[in-house]
């Protein structure tokens, strides 16, 4: 999954005015979500049209087909990969599609189980699509429901980890423009001296480069400033930080910016004195100031 422009902007602008931006991942992981229904029961409608049960053997043939790339495919089965890794110690075709197959036969195994155990309890599920209409049985139901708890679990994931990778960057050289950091004091490479991957540098006057790191992380999410620490990281920058992750950062001397405190971006400017980066002060309001500064970074 990919954020568009629009979405990264609206992103950036709630971080920067301290106001929670997890409401635009949820809504695009709503939109995502609700596009592949559709398209999953137009599917199924089309299935059951030319006669065709809805049954393993449909699913197996649509969803678990041998053609498939194996992340759909990992999917479909309502596996991951790293659950695959560590159960097979690898996550190679073969084994996918090995993996996927067991799994899926263990699931409708189950399935059948229950609708035996629950022999008092029925549910049909009615698709209707303009003139077509469907009527699912308990046992097609719970295979249409399962596929899309695992469909809705992958954008999730995916939806999260795309808004932190894609956002970082941006974020910081918004703040850069913000504060009017010329662009040869900040870059966006992202590589120490022995190879750990960073988000951003820093560039003082006299040339000294420090390494910076984003994370949109809450206050639930210790490990993510644990890795930040671990890459001994000069500048912090974070959503919102616990009272431990600041402690830890300032006894190993790590400068942070707490987004989400009151005019948490207006830190940066300090750190960036601090450090002898070349800036501006802040003028105007903040959305005219981004309004400006989003034309430069999404040309």
């Amino acid at each position: 999954m990919t954020l568009t422009d629009e979405v990264t902007k609206r992103i950036i602008t709630r971080l920067v005015s301290g106001q929670d931006y997890r409401i635009e991942v949820v809504s695009l992981i709503n939109t995502k979500f609700l596009e592949y229904a559709i398209e999953f029961f137009r599917r199924v409608i089309e299935a059951k049209s030319k006669h065709e049960p809805v049954t393993v053997d449909w699913y197996k043939q649509e969803f678990l087909n041998p053609d498939l790339p194996s992340d759909e495919l990992i999917i479909n089965s309502g596996l991951n990969k790293k659950t695959i890794s560590n159960m097979y110690n690898s996550a190679s075709r073969n084994i996918v599609l090995q993996a996927t197959s067991e799994h899926y036969e263990q699931l409708y195994s189950s399935i059948a189980n229950l609708i035996e155990q629950e022999e008092d309890f029925d549910l049909t599920l009615t698709i209707r699509f303009g003139d077509a209409k469907v009527d699912l049985t308990l046992s097609e139901s719970l295979i249409v429901i399962n596929t899309l708890a695992v469909k809705r679990a992958e954008l999730r994931g995916g939806a999260w980890s795309t808004a932190g990778k894609q956002v970082e960057k941006s974020l910081m050289k918004t703040l850069c423009l913000l504060y009017k950091v010329p662009e040869s004091h900040y870059d966006l490479t992202g590589l120490t001296d022995s190879q750990r991957e960073v988000d951003f540098y820093l560039i003082g006057r006299d040339q000294t480069r420090y390494r910076c790191e984003v994370k949109l992380m809450g206050k639930g999410n210790p490990e993510s400033a644990d890795a930040i620490f671990a890459r001994e990281s000069q500048v912090f920058v974070a959503d919102k930080l616990s009272d431990l992750n600041k402690q830890q950062a300032d006894k190993l001397k790590v400068k942070w910016v707490e987004l989400r405190s009151p005019n948490g971006h207006q830190k940066f400017k300090a750190i960036l004195d601090e450090l002898n980066v070349p800036n501006g002060d802040f003028q105007g309001s903040i959305d005219q100031q981004l309004t400006e500064v989003f034309s430069e970074i999404f040309k």
